[in-house]
């Protein structure tokens, strides 16, 4: 049960966005979802590598 949902729920939550966005418009959804996803994850990484270099300065000092 992902997020408290049974398959059910999960199987009418997919008929609504079917019906709302249309069978057209859902791989566009899909790949905006999934380039957002992997642009905040680059800037996440890019975040810890800043870290990463900052505690090497400070350890090196």
């Amino acid at each position: 049960m992902f997020g408290g949902l049974s398959p059910m729920h999960w199987i009418i939550v997919l008929v609504v966005v079917l019906v709302i966005f249309g069978p057209k418009r859902i791989p566009e959804i899909g790949k905006a979802i999934g380039e957002g996803i992997k642009s905040l994850k680059q800037a996440s990484e890019g975040k810890e590598e800043e870290k990463e270099q900052q505690v090497e300065k400070v350890e090196v000092k």
